[in-house]
């Protein structure tokens, strides 16, 4: 029974992770206040970090948009030979970014929200279904490959099998919600009084 439970609170924030992260946006821009210029030009290098990451990620990766996990292949190149979870990790940079325009309160939420969403419920859920996909070869790999963080460094699989047009096609909403929504956000830190 609980791993049902599980089963069915992971497909349900995999598919609603859209809706839940602009809802955690919307918490942490009311949360902001007026922000010193030198705190928003550091964030502004964390969250371009993140979607430079997301970009390489995305490029890489055949298939990845939609409200069900998927997989046509097992991808192990690129940002995924250094961690099992770029395009994520590219999400925390991003959302990082965010909270420490809106302050300290904003990161402690943000943190324990990504951790909560991401850690706990939707990479477990993907995982359990790569596993049941690739069996042997994604067990291999995750022995081999840190969720967030590199085990290793094989400069041999960096390159992978960047696509631009599998980047064009899949990161342009993404590209896009990362603008608005740091332009809204730096917009409110510095205009507000």
């Amino acid at each position: 029974m609980n791993f049902n439970l599980n089963l069915d609170l992971g497909r349900w924030v995999f598919k609603m992770r859209g809706g839940l992260w602009t809802l955690l946006f919307l918490i942490i821009l009311f949360m902001t206040r007026h922000t010193d210029p030198e705190i928003i030009l550091l964030s502004l290098v964390i969250i371009l970090a993140g979607q430079l990451w997301r970009c390489w990620a995305a490029g890489t990766i055949m298939l990845y948009r939609g409200e069900t996990v998927k997989a046509e292949g097992l991808t192990t190149t690129g940002p995924y030979a250094l961690m099992r979870n770029p395009l994520y990790f590219g999400n925390f940079l991003i959302g990082l970014g965010w909270s420490i325009i809106s302050g300290k309160t904003a990161v402690i939420l943000f943190l324990a929200s990504f951790i909560i969403l991401y850690v706990m419920i939707i990479i477990p859920y993907e995982e359990n279904f790569l596993a049941g996909k690739f069996g042997t070869a994604y067990e291999k790999y995750r022995e081999r490959v840190g969720m967030f963080f590199p085990k290793k460094f094989p400069i041999e699989n960096f390159k992978g099998n960047f696509d631009v047009d599998i980047l064009s096609r899949s990161e342009v909403h993404t590209m896009l919600t990362t603008l608005t929504g740091t332009s809204i956000i730096v917009a409110w830190a510095l205009c507000y009084t």
